[in-house]
């Protein structure tokens, strides 16, 4: 029930009775309408805003993360791609280069071992940071890249050396005739058995002779050092051998003059002496004389640098023919 109220009158002197206007209590009533009405819908507003809206704060959180995913995808396409490039590096260090300077490739369980021992991410983990899982195997990505990277690095060094070691190899393999021979008239007598130019009767032939006129000029087949330089009034004469290292050496035999001294570094067709006919000789000629490894072995095989096919098999069937040497 609603309460009734007084006020003071002065000129009566009593207290009379206030009255109510209809319109003041619709007036009020509408008052009272409009503010619980403005307060629900401020708090409408609150929640929807708190449930539904982002703030400010929120959505520069937001767009961080998002360039955040949008440069670790990228690095992870980069390491990718870098990977798949160094992959086919490692394939071709193992399938081509090794295999062509005859070592073996490296086993994949090197390539690809994983570092052991604690966890080398713990103290990622301990700061318990957002994208945890996505930072440490970013990590991991670029680790395994690294020693992947550091074992190439390795092998490269060792291809280089083999290479550098192949080369020398090369060099150092008797590869031409010892004297100018284009014609290939000058091949006179083979390795094997022949009949001996003295004793006439065969006797194992351990090289090559070619004809030649006095002084025709001997060069080497082969870098290497001149290990031997003597003179022999009978067997060889004036000899020259070369040490030219890989267990390869040769001899050139019955000589008339030298061109080098003991201890001399030679390249391949450098000029070391002249055909004669010294020592146990029976016509001016060259002995020439191939070992490996202390065993002697036909100088044929060891004339293909510069030979033709066709002129290769010509020699062949040159050294081949079983007749008499021009000299022990």
């Amino acid at each position: 029930m609603a309460r009734i109220k007084y006020y003071y009158d002065t000129e009566t002197c009593k207290y009379e009775r206030v009255k109510v206007k209809t319109s003041d209590v619709i007036l009020n009533a509408l008052g009272i309408l409009s503010l619980t009405i403005a307060m629900a819908a401020g708090l409408l507003t609150v929640y929807l805003y708190s449930n539904f809206f982002e703030s400010p704060k929120e959505l520069i959180l937001k767009n961080e993360v998002k360039e955040l995913e949008f440069y670790y995808q990228k690095l992870s396409k980069d390491i990718a791609h870098l990977s798949g490039i160094l992959d086919g590096i490692e394939h071709r260090d193992d399938n081509i280069y090794r295999v062509v300077l005859g070592a073996e490739p490296i086993e994949k369980s090197v390539r690809h071992a994983g570092v052991g021992g604690a966890d080398r991410y713990s103290d990622i983990r301990e700061k318990d940071i957002a994208h945890e899982d996505l930072v440490i195997a970013l990590n991991e990505k670029v680790d395994l890249l690294r020693r992947k990277l550091y074992i190439e690095s390795k092998s490269q060094d060792e291809v280089v050396e083999l290479a550098e070691k192949k080369e020398k190899l090369y060099a150092a393999i008797p590869a031409i005739q010892p004297i100018s021979n284009k014609q290939l008239h000058a091949l006179s007598s083979g390795y094997g058995l022949r009949t001996h130019p003295i004793y006439k009767v065969k006797k194992m032939h351990p090289g090559i002779d070619f004809a030649a006129s006095i002084g025709t000029p001997i060069y080497a087949t082969a870098d290497g050092t001149i290990s031997e330089v003597s003179v022999k009034f009978g067997g060889y004469g004036k000899l020259v051998e070369i040490d030219h290292g890989f267990g390869y050496r040769t001899r050139y035999a019955h000589m008339h003059e030298f061109a080098v001294r003991s201890g001399q570094n030679v390249k391949r067709g450098d000029l070391i002496g002249y055909v004669g006919d010294t020592g146990m000789s029976t016509a001016p000629h060259l002995h020439y004389e191939v070992l490996i490894n202390g065993s002697k072995v036909n100088p044929v095989h060891y004339f293909y640098n510069d030979l033709t096919p066709a002129e290769y098999e010509k020699v062949l069937e040159l050294a081949s023919i079983e007749n008499q040497s021009l000299g022990m």
